[in-house]
């Protein structure tokens, strides 16, 4: 018999941490966007707005899933925060998607009513849903149902394991799944960043630049503003705007992904140097793998002192993290295992890798997902006892430290020999002429398969197969070397930064 319940006990719940912020100063400024202003009190009236329109208004049950298909805003926090609080969570689809695919991804989700900015819902206007028999457009529409909405705590009660998001996995590896993600799981993690990278007190300000339909995205810009920190929203990445905000708003900490950090570094020197921020003290990246050589410009140029290096995924959570003084002593490493994670690698047959040895990465933590949506074949999968995994292939040092070295499914056998095409990456991220590299393995009759890089030059130059073979000769073994070499414009990447090597297969006839 399960023991009872203690009176003290009282659900964790992302709309009362960020209420119980606003008690310390209703009237400070929680959010900010492109001139517009949300204090913490009409922040706090909003959220309830949204809870009560979303339970009286439109009908849905704790349990019911919405969506929400829209560029970063305030109202994007405020939707999803109040959807969760009256226990519906929306599904966050990127609003890139083609119209067919973000309409697939509503259906799977059974999502019974559809948040979309204007521009998506001008995209959706010819669109049938299977479950959600309205659209709600973010703007006058959505301001006029919230206007019939009670701004009091809705008296709805919402179990801390219950759904708070369902980002859709980006479907690099297959067709996307609807990650459940509860409040408890978010909620731990951010105590656990407030600790770990030091940027979220109330003092701080956050500047929120990642997409908010991601999970990285969202939990790093919630963050600041559950702790009671002021977060400044940007609806689209511009790496002049990113740095003039650095250095002109007080910021003290923002995150990035790869992609972020290389079109801002690529910037004018003069402007770079006119910009270089007084106030930052926090630098994160995440979401996909941050070349050394990219580590080295950042520290650089931001100073030592400031970047973090996470590894993690929606599923697991915040798993690892390298801070600022290991950047450039562990070379290419993810880090320690954060608060109240366990990891362990393990082989194919399922026993411990032993210290350098390659092994596929588990982790368990209070940060884990409750499982895939309608997708239990791939929750059994993905949950192993207790612990989980997305088929990251890692090794562990003798201090501890964590090496992603690729993901299970991108790993290359040629000739028998296991090949990691992050391994290579990296190594080809360090030529002068390459700006984004990505690297593949196709079929061969000899081989079983080959090694083929799709590279992005910077501009000016030319490289070739001979150039790579060069290069790689100084640096790795020849069997690790490319023996094919395609120049692209641009390697195609999902909104966190990660590549989609899906594609670059199809490309390839694989």
């Amino acid at each position: 018999m399960a023991a009872a319940t203690p009176d003290t006990f009282r659900h964790l719940s992302l709309a009362a941490g960020i209420r119980a912020a606003a008690l310390r100063d209703p009237d400070k400024v929680a959010f900010a966007q492109a001139g517009r202003m949300r204090s913490y009190a009409e922040l706090v009236a909003r959220i309830n707005q949204v809870s009560t329109a979303v339970a009286e208004g439109l009908g849905l049950k704790p349990g019911d899933h919405g969506a929400i298909v829209s560029r970063n805003s305030i109202e994007y926090m405020e939707l999803v925060i109040g959807a969760s609080q009256a226990g519906v969570g929306l599904a966050t689809i990127n609003p890139k998607l083609a119209a067919a695919e973000i309409v697939a991804i509503c259906d799977d989700a059974n999502a019974r009513v559809v948040f979309a900015d204007e521009a998506a819902a001008e995209a959706l206007a010819d669109s049938r849903f299977a479950t959600a028999d309205r659209l709600i457009v973010i703007g006058p529409e959505l301001e006029s149902l919230l206007a019939k909405a009670s701004a009091d705590t809705p008296r709805i009660s919402v179990e801390e394991w219950g759904v708070f998001t369902i980002p859709y996995t980006s479907g690099t590896t297959g067709k996307p799944k609807g990650v459940l993600v509860p409040h408890r799981s978010r909620i731990l993690t951010l105590f656990a960043m407030a600790v770990e990278y030091g940027c979220y007190s109330p003092d701080d300000r956050f500047l929120a630049i990642a997409p908010m339909c991601h999970g990285a995205g969202m939990i790093f810009s919630l963050a600041p503003v559950f702790f009671g920190g002021y977060a400044e929203i940007m609806d689209s990445f511009d790496p002049e705007a990113v740095m003039r905000s650095l250095s002109e708003n007080d910021i003290t900490g923002f995150f990035g992904v790869p992609t972020h950090f290389h079109a801002m570094m690529g910037l004018e020197k003069k402007l770079l140097s006119a910009c270089r921020p007084k106030t930052l003290r926090t630098v994160i990246s995440n979401a996909a793998a941050l070349p050394q050589a990219m580590k080295s410009t950042l520290v650089d140029y931001f100073g030592e002192g400031l970047l973090h290096e996470t590894y993690g995924s929606t599923e697991a959570g915040i798993v690892s993290n390298l801070r600022p003084a290991d950047q450039l002593r562990k070379q290419q490493c993810v880090g320690q295992p954060i608060a109240l994670t366990e990891v362990e690698l393990r082989n194919d047959d399922g026993s411990p890798s032993a210290a350098g040895e390659v092994g596929e990465l588990f982790s368990t933590s209070p940060y884990l997902f409750n499982g895939y949506w309608n997708r239990n074949e791939a929750t059994r999968e993905a949950y192993h006892d207790g612990w989980v995994t997305v088929g990251d292939l890692a090794k562990r040092d003798e201090e501890g430290y964590l090496y992603i070295v690729d993901r299970k499914k991108d790993m290359v056998i040629s000739g028998g020999v296991n090949i990691y095409p992050r391994e290579v990456e990296e190594v080809l991220f360090g030529h002068p002429q390459i700006t984004d590299v990505a690297v593949i393995g196709v079929p061969d009759e000899k081989w079983g398969e080959r090694l083929k890089a799709y590279i992005v030059p910077a501009s000016g130059s030319s490289v070739d197969q001979e150039t790579i073979e060069a290069f790689c000769a100084e640096r790795i073994s020849r069997m690790k070397t490319p023996r094919e070499v395609e120049c692209i414009e641009q390697i195609p990447r999902n909104a966190n930064g990660k590549v989609l090597k899906t594609e670059l297969r199809r490309r390839s006839g694989v």
